[in-house]
């Protein structure tokens, strides 16, 4: 994993490599994991609930996917640190665990980009593009990602593998034919890959928002349509600004390498803390829907209250616009919770 490429070149800094790095790959991996599994899992109940999954939940569900993903590979990432850059699992899962690594971190970056499009049609054009917001173009758009995501990382797939280490061990990394100009030109294109075209994208569809908004005088066709289109939007943008925040950092420091032959100590740390906080990422997205979001809380509630087994959609609406109730402990309000979109 090209990522920690640089730890094991740390002399005399236990503690940091056994013991501070692991700890907080330790807390992000461990509270990353619990809070998508539980995005997940209220997404799933809410899907049976109510027969289908709007827009917005499925590139939820996706990106919660990618971010768990992505942080099933934090525990070979701290033993390597723990084990000063050493790999004992064998060159194909060597291959496999950076390819996931990579992948998951580019799908996650466009699903967000393909969200935000999304946000852009909801709110400029609710009426014109309705046909094209449907959960089944969703879902081709979330595959046509995965499918890119995958060619895009062919030097991953074709170039990972074990190096030597000077104490006999071997470790995982990305071995370039011709280090000195393949580092460069594959640093430059994942920077513009996985970063800057996403960004580009993503701040111009938002600032086109923006402007609609603040020049639009008549009101949405309907009340309620309008209120939770303002609510999904204000939450993909807060998803998309703590990705390139918690991201930012880690590109800009890749770009400052090349120009850095020899890195200090302090470069060293600050790298591995802009690694953290790109790994912290894929932690806070849970934590953001729960805060932002007063129906994720609703139907969290809802998924995990045995006394609310008794739902089931009524046969005369068997759209997922109602609920029936079968019970009289639960009250009839959050029935009602569980038809509205995100």
């Amino acid at each position: 994993m090209e990522k920690i490429r640089f730890v094991s070149f740390l002399p005399d800094h236990d503690t940091y490599n056994n013991v501070l790095m692991p700890s907080i790959f330790g807390v992000i991996c461990f509270f990353g994991i619990i809070g998508n599994c539980i995005l997940i899992y209220t997404i799933v109940k809410k899907t049976k609930f109510c027969s289908h999954p709007s827009v917005p939940d499925i590139f939820i569900f996706s990106l919660s996917i990618a971010d768990l993903l992505f942080l099933l590979g934090m525990p070979f990432l701290i033993h390597q640190l723990v084990g000063n850059g050493s790999w004992c699992f064998g060159g194909t899962m060597c291959t496999v665990i950076t390819a996931l690594d990579s992948n998951s971190q580019i799908v996650s970056t466009y699903i967000l980009t393909v969200m935000t499009l999304d946000r852009y049609l909801a709110t400029v054009h609710p009426i014109r593009f309705k046909h094209v917001r449907t959960p089944l173009v969703a879902g081709a758009a979330v595959a046509l990602v995965w499918v890119f995501s995958l060619v895009s990382i062919t030097p991953v797939w074709m170039y990972t593998g074990l190096m030597r280490l000077k104490d006999g061990s071997v470790s995982c990394a990305l071995l370039l034919p011709n280090p000195a100009t393949d580092t460069y030109w594959f640093t430059l294109y994942q920077f513009f890959l996985g970063f800057a075209l996403p960004l580009v994208v993503i701040c111009s569809v938002f600032f086109k928002i923006l402007q609609n908004m603040s020049a639009t005088v008549a009101p949405l066709p309907q009340r309620s349509l309008r209120v939770r289109t303002r609510k999904v939007t204000r939450m993909a943008v807060a998803i998309c600004l703590a990705f390139f925040l918690c991201w930012a950092p880690y590109y800009i420091l890749q770009l400052a390498h090349l120009g850095v032959q020899r890195p200090t100590f302090a470069f060293l740390y600050i790298y591995n803390i802009a690694i953290s906080l790109g790994y912290a990422n894929s932690c806070i997205n849970p934590f953001i829907y729960i805060v932002l979001s007063e129906t994720f809380k609703r139907q969290f509630i809802v998924a995990i209250r045995p006394s609310l087994r008794g739902f089931r959609v009524a046969p005369a609406q068997a759209d997922g616009m109602s609920l029936r109730v079968e019970t009289d402990i639960v009250p009839s309000y959050l029935a009602q919770q569980m038809t509205r979109r995100w």
